[in-house]
């Protein structure tokens, strides 16, 4: 695919056909859009963030538009596999915080011990339990469980190994978790877009988190795929640009 940028316009020529988009258009800013998240993903844009001194390596639009569908489930408990920084529990849980209700679980196959002393040094750190483990260990999850209290509302974000087989495990594991019109998520399923660039693998084109819930919807009647709807747009943009594509399947049962 060629592109060309003048002015107000982009011209694109793929297999031979040429097709002028004005750059004001949704159509122009979806192809912009795929273009800066390839971008993002070679430079490691999303790599220079922080919340609350915490690094939170989340592509900014993701944060925002998660934060829109937890204010409106306004879960008891939020469970994430992957901890990292620490800096996506620590935002769930400054959530919760301006919320008035709400705490936060994390796993992690590893927390590493500065990571760990930093997480429980912070302001928030009095709604945050971490859990040490692989999340698909049933002894870890039986961790998880013991957390939870008996009619809890709980939403699940699924950010450690992004494989198929991992994420798809994660889905059947953690799904228990999750109330009835509220998600779980699995997240990056932007690596079936980019396998072939930088630190990717040629696999990741099927071996992915888009995979894994194909899988699992297959097999369940209780969860369907299902897009945020934008809690305001006045706009023409209607589809997310996100490193999360597909990765919310609400329980509706």
């Amino acid at each position: 695919m060629d592109i060309r940028i003048n002015g107000d316009n982009i011209t694109v020529t793929e297999n031979g056909v040429e097709r002028k988009l004005g750059i004001g258009t949704p159509e122009a800013f979806k192809l912009l859009s795929s273009l800066w998240l390839r971008s993002g993903w070679d430079t490691k844009h999303v790599y220079s963030f922080t919340w609350m001194g915490r690094p939170i390596i989340q592509l900014p639009e993701d944060v925002i538009r998660i934060q829109e569908v937890i204010y409106r489930v306004k879960p008891d408990v939020l469970i994430e596999t992957g901890i990292a920084h620490g800096g996506s529990l620590i935002f769930y849980a400054s959530l919760f915080k301006a919320m008035g209700k709400g705490r936060v679980i994390g796993v992690d196959i590893e927390v590493r011990p500065h990571n760990r002393e930093a997480i429980e040094a912070h302001d928030m750190h009095y709604l945050i339990t971490m859990i040490e483990g692989s999340s698909i260990d049933d002894k870890i999850t039986g961790k998880v469980r013991s957390q939870l209290k008996d009619g809890e509302r709980g939403i699940v974000i699924l950010d450690s190994n992004h494989t198929k087989e991992h994420v798809l495990a994660e889905l059947w594991a953690y799904s228990e978790f999750v109330a009835v019109n509220s998600y779980i998520v699995a997240c990056d399923g932007i690596a079936k877009e980019i396998a072939g660039a930088p630190r990717t693998k040629p696999e990741w084109a099927t071996d992915n988190p888009q995979s894994a819930i194909k899988d699992f919807l297959s097999e369940r009647n209780d969860f369907v795929q299902e897009e945020p709807v934008f809690q305001f747009n006045e706009g023409q943009i209607k589809e997310r640009v996100t490193y999360w594509p597909g990765a919310f399947l609400r329980r509706v049962k």
